[in-house]
Parts: structure tokens; sequence; C-alpha cells
């Protein structure tokens, strides 16, 4: 069948390009060329389709054609039919595979580390972020009006490489209350998040360090691109094992809840990694992944309480309010402060003074503590659904590191783990493997597994999200020898 333009101008004041082309029957093609449009992103979704009436008199083509394509379309999941608001391309639908043609899948979310997907999922299940639509937006205005009514002519001015005096201040008292840091504001050094931080101690320090053997490859890229050598320091369930730390010039760990196989580092371990330091020299940084949030287990100190001068804590307010706000901390052992300030350079990488000063009266004014208790509440029950939904319908799969963050991990049968992503992807389920995140010169443990994001989704898809992964998971029986 030759290309042709169908033109609806008259009838809907639109027109609309659709590729006939290539074998089979008229239906055939007709959907065919229809998918490639949504596949490509021409046919945005809710966007109208013609009436199959004016589109059957454009093409020439029975309408029983246009209408079965567009019916069979529908049920795979690609086109939306309602009355009175006529053929749309589904919202966010992730359609299924029609008959004798191989659908393209939902390639698995990569964030900050690779490109882009074929079609936007339905569902997210990745970890890094959570749900958008939990922001404080009442309380955050607040602290922003009151922030900026008494905010000092200099806060408009340069400003302090260090940050905001009076968030340093705000920090101090709460990382002191909350998470048992020794320091004071002049130690303090804010910064645009955990990998700026990075970026900047690899500016300091250099060398080799050892880094946990399963960690975010975006941290250990940027490392490699600051001109550190990473090597992979096994973990177990007790955390990262600091006997095995070789000759290098520091560590960076997780130690609050070890990323991504969860567990706090145990107590022994904690003071074996400070008298590492002291006898080597070495410097322990110390990233406080998910240190606010726990629910099954009593709060665990920063490692920085015990030796602030061997140890630097990184956090920032990423995953408690929004990554977007580019706001997180550096407590520094004395020697650094300058060190670190000069690396810091140029102001157009200075966190913003404004949003700065309202997270200072965030956090004064008690709003911080109030959203991260109202947070940690949601993501306990977001947890529980987790763990209930999969006892009941996937109960072969054992669930780990659920005692604090904002992510759990599936334990999977060896030699399953790519095959269930993939398996997710037709689900319209982006989901991570745990491979993902082992260092590339550690050597495989035969660790398949999911890394599961439970704090992402809307709260109204999140049901839904769970019943895919569910639908993704490989069966009972290949669970049994």
């Amino acid at each position: 069948m030759a290309d042709s333009w169908v033109n609806l101008a008259e009838i809907l004041g639109a027109d609309l390009h659709l590729e006939l082309t290539g074998p089979g029957s008229r239906r055939a093609v007709l959907m065919r060329a229809l998918r490639q449009g949504v596949r490509s992103g021409r046919l945005a979704p809710g966007t109208k389709l013609p009436p199959y009436r004016s589109l059957a008199a454009d093409l020439g083509i029975a309408r029983n054609t246009v209408a079965d394509a567009y019916s069979e379309l529908a049920a795979e999941g690609w086109l939306t039919a309602r009355q009175g608001s006529g053929t749309r391309v589904a919202q966010g639908a992730c359609p299924s595979p029609g008959r004798g043609e191989v659908a393209t899948p939902v390639a698995p979310v990569r964030r900050q580390r690779t490109a882009a997907r074929t079609v936007r999922p339905t569902y997210d299940l990745v970890q890094g972020q959570p749900d958008p639509s939990a922001f404080p937006r009442g309380a955050w205005l607040a602290s922003a009006r009151r922030a900026l009514t008494t905010a000092p002519h200099d806060a408009f001015g340069p400003g302090d490489p260090r940050g905001r005096a009076e968030l340093r201040e705000a920090l101090a008292g709460y990382l002191a209350r909350v998470r048992g840091v020794r320091t004071d504001p002049r130690r303090i050094v804010v910064c645009s998040g955990a990998a700026h931080a990075l970026r900047l101690m690899a500016a300091v320090a250099g060398g080799r360090w050892a880094v946990e053997s399963y960690g975010l490859p975006f941290h250990r890229g940027l490392l490699a691109d600051g001109g550190i050598r990473t090597t992979p320091l096994p973990v177990d369930e007790h955390g990262a094992r600091i006997s095995e730390l070789g000759a290098v010039g520091a560590v960076l760990l997780t130690p609050a809840h070890q990323f991504p196989t969860g567990g706090p580092l145990h107590p022994e371990r904690r003071a074996a990694v400070v008298d590492w330091a002291r006898s080597t020299g070495g410097l322990v940084l110390e990233d406080d992944y998910d240190g606010e949030f726990r629910y099954d287990r009593r709060p665990v100190g920063a490692v920085q309480g015990l030796d602030p001068d061997r140890v630097v804590l990184m956090g920032s307010v990423s995953k408690s309010l929004s990554p977007t706000l580019r706001i997180g901390w550096m407590v520094l052992p004395e020697h650094l402060v300058d060190e670190v300030v000069a690396a810091k350079g140029e102001r157009e990488q200075w966190s913003s003074a404004t949003e700065q000063l309202t997270l200072a009266d965030f956090i004064t004014s008690g709003a911080y503590d109030r959203h991260v208790r109202k947070m940690r509440q949601r993501h306990r029950r977001r947890r529980d659904q987790l763990v209930s939904v999969l006892a009941e319908r996937a109960p072969q799969v054992r669930v780990t590191g659920i005692a604090a963050g904002l992510h759990a991990v599936l334990e999977l049968p060896t030699g399953s783990e790519r095959a269930v992503v993939k398996a997710a992807a037709w689900q319209g389920l982006a989901v991570e493997g745990l491979a993902d995140y082992r260092h590339a010169d550690f050597p495989a443990d035969g660790r398949d597994g999911l890394v599961i994001g439970y704090a992402t989704p809307p709260e109204h898809i999140y049901a839904a999200a769970l019943d895919a992964l569910c639908r993704a998971l490989p069966p009972v029986e290949q669970q049994q020898p």
C-alpha cells in the first residue's frame, strides 16, 4: 500500500500522517502504523485520533477495518475509547505485544547513568527519589516567607563559599541531636548534594579509595572522572568487611543503611574503621544515606561521632525533601575545611542562598522534624504493603534490607535476574537488578535480586505497580530444587 496523507483538516482541524507500508492486511498495516506513531512519540499520550468513519473514508478502506484496528489496539493498551471523548492514545500505557508482532519493551531506567528508554514506563519502582507529590509545599512556603522577610542584606550579596551561616548553625544543631554528630558550624560546608561532595573530596584527597562492592555506579563514575581509583570492599549482612581494607588512603561507606543491600554497619566494624583511619592516617567518607528513615530498629548514630578528625560526613535533603533543591552538606575535619572551600571554586557552583535560608528556617521551626516523621510513617506503610503483597502472591521471594531506607532487595534464583528485569519491562514496570550496583572489579557472587524503590510511585498507582511486579516475578516452581 502506498504512503498516504490522511487530511482531516476540514473535519477536525488537524492533519494525521501515517506511513501505511509493508506486508499484511489493511487492518494489520494500519495497526502497525499507529503503533509506530505511538512508539516514536509523534502520537503523544492523550492525542485524539480521527473518528474511524473519517479515517476510513480518507484511506479508502472499510469502516469495519478501522473500527477493528482501533478496538484491538485499545485491548492491547495502546488506545482508550470512551463515550463522548472519542479514541485517544492511552495515557502512560505500556502496550502488550500484538499478535504476530514483536513489541518494543520498556528499557530499564538508569537514573543519572544511561540513555533514555524507548517507551516511558507506566510504573517506576527504581530507587533514588521520594514521591514528588509528597513535597511539603505549604510548610516550605511559610519558611521561605519568614526567611526572606528576616534575611539580612548580605544574603543577596556574593556570600560565603562555606554556605549561609544560618543554615550551617541549624545543621550543626540538628545533626548533633538526630545523628550524634560532633561538630560546629565552622566545620560544615554546604554543597549541592552527595555527588558534589564526592567531587570535592576527590579533588582534595586523591589517590586510591576503597568503596563498597555494591553501591551507586554513578558515584564510582564521578570518582573515576576525578582521578580516583576504587577498590571494591566486600559487604555482607553486617555491612562492609572492614578487616579486608587494603592499602588505600580513604574508604567510602554507607554505615547507616548499606546501599543497596541494606542493614547498618556492625558496631564492631564501626569501631574498626575508625581504628584503621587512626593507625594509617586514612580518611573515612560517610555517606549518610537513609540515616533518617528507620522503621524496625533503634536509631543508628553517625560514625563521625566516634572521631570527627578522621571522618567526613556527607548528607543532603534529596531523599527527605527533594533532589531538585540541590542542597547538601559536608561535616569536615578541621584540617580539611580550607582545602574543600578552595576546591569548591566559583560561585556558580554554590547552592541558592535563598533556599539555604529557607531550609535553615524549615529546620529551626521544627517543620523538618515533622515532615521526616510524617514521611517515615508513609514509607513504612508502603514497605509493609510491599512485604504483604509479596507474602501473598510471591511467597518464594525473600525480601531483605527493609528495617530502614526507601528501598528493599528481592532475592531471586541464581541466574534469573536479567529475565525478571526484562519481564518487568514487558509489564510497563521500571526496575533495576542488583547486578547493576556491583563494582566492575568485584566478581559475580551469585547474588541475584531486584532493588525496589517503594517510595517512588505516586500513591494512586502504587498498588498497580506492585501488581505489575508480582506478574514479572518467577513462579514458585522455579524456586524449588
